[in-house]
């Protein structure tokens, strides 16, 4: 299922000649304290945001009008002296559409960190299609998060949407208030006509017409509605409902190593993909070696004879050139791409890249090498997400669900637990109850139950006890566990606690609990 993403930028010409880099490159001078070239008449509130109105006009209309200026009252085809005389003191700029337009494609570029396929979408957007590429971001959702925080940061104001299409994602984003729009769902019929990105004189026709929403034109008779306002009408029917493919071109910065490569005739099995990917991959990590750079992220890009590209993105835990691994991780993606009617070109980009030095691969030496785990992690991190391969951490608490953090799979670990105070293999979150049977105070478990199953203790050590963080929250003054390591009949060992010690009900309910099994 084709997922796309569509980011909007209600205010791109604005916000662009906003920024500090705007001004740094007009020429100003840089103010020695902030970094930036200083905006003179204009003024910041307390919370750093840019507080005069700013506007820009071409042939005497207003074109783009930034938050502060739609606040007053202005508005994009207004008449530039009634602007003026509604705010006096107005900062002004020429509209510049090619400015837009090759920020549009800076911003493309950026936006490969979350898929192979990106593209400007002039006059205000952008396309990423997120095919397969969504859950290396933890997901539909917390990409978008991710992707509109990023883009604030940068003083961009955008809103995005995703969906199935293109066109529904389009449209989701500039009338629908953006997010994710479940797969298959249909969100086009009640979103104005608007939505259907159609000039301005056929809107306006058909609203003269009657029609409102996509729902109703779309439901009306085709052929005098076409005979009328033309094919693009029903060309954008069409995608709106997702009849007709929407190709999208992909940006491909020059300066990225790359390689490509043409076939005479259109691939379309699995066999001859891997042939061109061991001839791309040895080439690419040429241009590596001499650059002295290992890969980090490689994108396919796979170019077919409709004009549609489809991709696949690998990404590496540490960087590398080695191109057995790199063609075998690509080879392994291969199910994910439909070919169509045939493949004409493939084109292999280097998406990021770090230092990566010579590495000596045997040593006289040296006895015994460890093996190296950056493969195999690869491998799992593409197939499984890079989210769900890691390794775990110890971190400074007593406290067993806070001791431990997750952290890269190749990273390295310092510090470890006590070794007189051994803790589970793998800690239960949250911890689930258990009925036991024990006596009081500080004797262990003799039997307990869980998830109906009865488990008589035959040995027992303890207790241990963890008072609670008192300086983290003002609840855990008080509260104590008693933890128990045991073993039933069957040779299962278990850790258990008890809330509380017996003594003060302050400390603790004395209900049971199992933290984790060795």
């Amino acid at each position: 299922m084709r997922r796309v993403v569509s980011v909007w930028f209600p205010t791109l010409p604005t916000d662009r000649l906003g920024r500090p880099e705007a001004k740094q490159g007009q020429g100003a001078a840089l103010d020695p304290q902030r970094g930036r070239a200083p905006f003179d008449p204009v003024h910041f509130g307390g919370s750093g945001q840019r507080s005069d109105p700013l506007i820009t006009a071409a042939g005497r209309v207003v074109t783009a009008v930034d938050a502060v200026a739609a606040g007053l009252g202005l508005r994009v085809g207004m008449k530039l002296a009634q602007a003026q005389a509604l705010v006096p003191g107005l900062l002004l700029h020429d509209a510049d559409p090619a400015g837009d337009a090759a920020e549009l494609q800076r911003l493309a570029a950026w936006c490969l960190r979350y898929a192979p396929l990106a593209a400007a979408d002039p006059p205000d957007g952008l396309w990423i299609d997120v095919t397969g590429s969504a859950h290396l971001h933890g997901g539909e959702t917390r990409l978008l998060r991710d992707l509109l925080r990023q883009l604030a940061s940068q003083g961009w104001a955008a809103r995005a949407a995703v969906a199935d299409t293109p066109a529904a994602a389009h449209a989701v984003a500039r009338f629908g208030g953006g997010g994710v729009v479940p797969a298959g769902g249909d969100v086009m019929a009640d979103l104005p006509i608007e939505a259907l990105r159609l000039p301005a004189d056929v809107l306006a026709d058909l609203r003269l017409m009657g029609f409102e929403r996509v729902g109703a034109l779309a439901a009306a008779a085709r052929a005098p509605l076409v005979r009328r306002f033309g094919a693009m009408l029903a060309l954008r029917l069409d995608q709106a409902a997702g009849q007709m493919f929407e190709p999208i071109v992909p940006v491909v910065p020059p300066a990225l190593i790359q390689a490509r490569l043409a076939f005479v005739e259109p691939l379309l099995t699995a066999e001859a993909f891997c042939s061109v990917i061991v001839r791309l991959v040895d080439m690419v990590c040429g241009d590596l070696e001499r650059a002295g750079l290992g890969a980090r992220r490689l994108d396919l890009l796979f170019e077919r004879v409709d004009g549609s590209v489809q991709a696949i993105r690998i990404g590496m835990a540490r960087p590398g050139r080695d191109a057995r691994h790199l063609g075998r991780m690509l080879n392994d993606r291969l199910e994910r791409i439909d070919p169509g009617l045939g493949v004409e070109a493939m084109r292999l980009v280097v998406a990021a890249a770090d230092a990566l030095g010579f590495v000596q691969t045997a040593s006289s030496l040296v006895a015994e090498t460890p093996p190296d785990l950056a493969p195999l992690v690869d491998r799992l991190a593409n197939r499984l997400g890079e989210g769900r391969v890691y390794r775990v951490a110890a971190v400074e608490s007593d406290v067993p669900e806070r001791s431990v953090r997750r952290v890269p799979a190749l990273s390295r670990v310092t510090g470890g637990w006590p070794a007189d105070l051994p803790r589970p293999v793998r800690l239960l979150n949250p911890p689930q109850p258990v009925e036991a049977m024990a006596l009081l105070p500080d004797h262990p478990p003799i039997a307990f139950t869980w998830r109906r199953v009865r488990h008589r203790v035959r040995h027992a050590d303890g207790p241990e006890r963890i008072a609670g963080e008192w300086w983290k929250r003002d609840r855990e003054w008080a509260s104590v566990r008693d933890y128990f390591r045991v073993e039933d009949e069957d040779g299962r060992r278990f850790w258990l606690f008890r809330r509380g010690d017996g003594n003060d009900a302050d400390t603790g309910d004395m209900r049971w609990f199992l933290h984790g099994v060795f």
